[in-house]
């Protein structure tokens, strides 16, 4: 029995009808797979996965963060389902299905997690569609999720046997778990002092609050308290942004739009070595690219740069199945026409955030999600993304790039083409949400954005080719 953190918890309280926190994987195999293989290589591993056989158990009353308890009876009929595409099973059909999946919310009388196979794609592959939910696990740990269900080989390894059978994982009595919120009550204010202490050092990196009046000067100066009572080296300081309204800013509907595309890493790494940058650069500036060209051909481009929001992992050697994530934020330079200048832009200000977080790494939202009552944190927290909405973004768009293995994957014995992450879309993070993975020597890229603001959402992986060959070309 494990309580979720205040930053699980979090994922599970915003969400609604249209923000929806799934994150998901879409695999493309070589080959057909049987929906009943599929479902007895998940039988054998899932013992080894405890994310898959736990479920939500909740507080009376909402008062306290909610439980992960076992799901004795894991049901595989419900989680492994397959579907068919109509002929000819093309990429776009492929991601349309892809989009519906994504946009509907997981049960929570459920482990929280589905994972679909798709038939019928052109050329005789499988595409395998899997989702969790954020709550559950973040980007990093659900990539070492789903990593339990791959091999290096075609040959299936057997999994270890098994060790002493744990205890059983039961659901908690009613009256331990109103112990536990009073204890968790009466140590708030230890966690709201906590929050104040280590985030206003930090407040120009908190998206809405660094614009405040005064939050920068105020950030600054206790940082520098802050360094002269300990000796800390100072850290680098971040330009104040002002985040413009573009049409993918505002409230998300329910239905999302999917695009997906592949480029080859060596292409990336050439543009890299060329202009003495780093891969993620090239990354973000194709990014800046893609949305600069979509922007234009939708008559928006705002004069000043957009404002992304880029996740971060503070995952440790040791660190539990929890979230262990954060936002920074950085300008998307989105104005500047000429592409090597943009790139180089880009440099400078990922430069600046990676030096910051190197010597002060961003916990402001595991502190932010601490120093509240949960009770009062749902209520909160969708409130503050209806009100982030109507009035002024938080950021423009998600960007994120994940570095993955660069050896072939199998599924089932069958060798694993491709791998497209498939990410999250907010009120509060904007309508697009641009995330790239790197697998065997590629780098494949998830495009999601809300259908109303993005319905083009290909021409944005069109874009990012563009992007490449653009800069490739003065190489």
């Amino acid at each position: 029995m494990r309580q979720l953190s205040a930053l699980d918890a979090q994922f599970l309280n915003f969400e609604t009808d249209t923000n929806v926190a799934n994150i998901a994987l879409l695999s493309i195999v070589d080959g057909e797979l049987d929906r009943d293989e599929l479902a007895g290589l998940v039988e054998r591993r899932a013992a080894l996965i405890p994310p898959l056989r736990q479920r939500i158990f909740p507080v009376p009353l909402g008062l306290d963060h909610p439980y992960w308890v076992q799901d004795e009876t894991l049901d595989l009929d419900y989680h492994v389902r397959e579907l068919a595409l109509p002929p000819p099973g093309s990429d776009r059909q492929l991601a349309a299905q892809v989009a519906r999946l994504h946009a509907r919310r997981l049960d929570r009388r459920h482990p929280l997690w589905e994972m679909y196979v798709v038939h019928g794609l052109a050329g005789g592959r499988t595409a395998v569609y899997t989702k969790l939910h954020h709550a559950a696990i973040d980007g990093v740990g659900g990539a070492s999720v789903l990593a339990a269900f791959m091999d290096l080989s075609p040959h299936p390894a057997e999994p270890p046997a098994p060790g002493p059978p744990a205890p059983p994982d039961r659901a908690p009595e009613v009256a331990e778990m109103l112990g536990r919120t009073a204890v968790r009550l009466a140590a708030n204010p230890a966690y709201v002092l906590r929050f104040l202490v280590e985030a206003v050092p930090h407040l120009d990196e908190i998206p809405l609050v660094s614009r405040l009046p005064g939050a920068v000067t105020v950030s600054r100066v206790t940082r520098r308290l802050s360094r002269g009572l300990t000796g800390r080296e100072e850290v680098p300081e971040l330009p104040r942004l002002a985040v413009p309204r573009t049409p993918f800013n505002g409230p998300v509907s329910a239905h999302r739009r999917f695009a997906f595309a592949e480029f080859a890493l060596a292409d990336v790494k050439r543009v890299k070595n060329a202009f003495g940058v780093t891969v993620n650069d090239v990354v973000m500036t194709m990014a800046a690219t893609a949305v600069r060209r979509w922007l234009i051909a939708h008559h928006a481009l705002p004069g000043e740069p957009l404002v992304a929001g880029i996740p971060f992992s503070l995952h440790e050697a040791g660190d539990d199945g929890r979230n262990q994530v954060t936002l920074m934020i950085t300008s998307l330079d989105t104005q500047v026409a000429d592409p090597v200048e943009r790139l180089l832009a880009v440099h400078e200000s990922m430069g600046r955030v990676k030096d910051r977080f190197a010597l002060a790494p961003a916990r402001w939202l595991r502190h932010l999600s601490q120093g509240m009552p949960a009770a009062l944190m749902g209520l909160a927290d969708r409130a503050a993304f209806g009100l982030v909405a109507q009035t002024s973004p938080a950021v423009n768009l998600l960007v994120s790039n994940v570095p993955g293995p660069q050896i072939p994957l199998y599924l089932c014995g069958r060798r694993i083409l491709s791998q497209y992450p498939v990410s999250v879309v907010t009120d509060a993070s904007g309508g697009l949400n641009i995330t790239a993975l790197s697998y065997d020597g590629r780098l494949a890229v998830g495009v999601v954005a809300c259908r109303t603001m993005v319905p083009d959402v290909w021409s944005v992986t069109e874009y990012l080719g563009e992007a490449l060959d653009e800069l490739l070309a003065l190489c």
